[in-house]
């Protein structure tokens, strides 16, 4: 069983960057796909990226496309979100998520794990 921690989240003026981090425990995680997903206030929890074991296959939804890079170590057993030309609308609580399978999917039920989530809230 993968358990799973983010951080890196903070206030930030658009336009600017952040990078999220999410750290892995448990023997699977280099067997698990990864997602990102982000719920903002009021809002159903939306996709943002996945990426599969080896990291040849990655994700994005259309509004962070161009703009988010998400990527792993398997050796360090993380998985990371580069969030770059933030918008005020991406401010949310983001989570890092995994499921046993190869590739990864845009769909929340998919994930058997999630992490706590972390604050990112951008200002215009």
């Amino acid at each position: 069983q993968v358990q799973l921690v983010e951080s890196g989240g903070g206030s930030v003026q658009a336009g600017g960057s952040l990078r999220l981090s999410c750290a892995a425990s448990g023997r699977t995680f280099s067997r698990s796909a990864m997602g990102w997903f982000r719920q903002a206030a009021g809002k159903e929890r939306e996709f943002v990226a996945h990426i599969s074991w080896t990291s040849s296959s990655t994700y994005y939804a259309d509004s962070v496309k161009g703009r988010f890079t998400i990527s792993r170590d398997n050796a360090k057993n993380m998985v990371y979100l580069q969030m770059n030309s933030l918008k005020p609308e991406d401010t949310a609580v983001y989570y890092c998520a995994a499921r046993s399978q190869v590739y990864g999917s845009q769909y929340s039920y998919d994930y058997n794990t999630w992490g706590q989530g972390t604050q990112v809230t951008v200002s215009s």
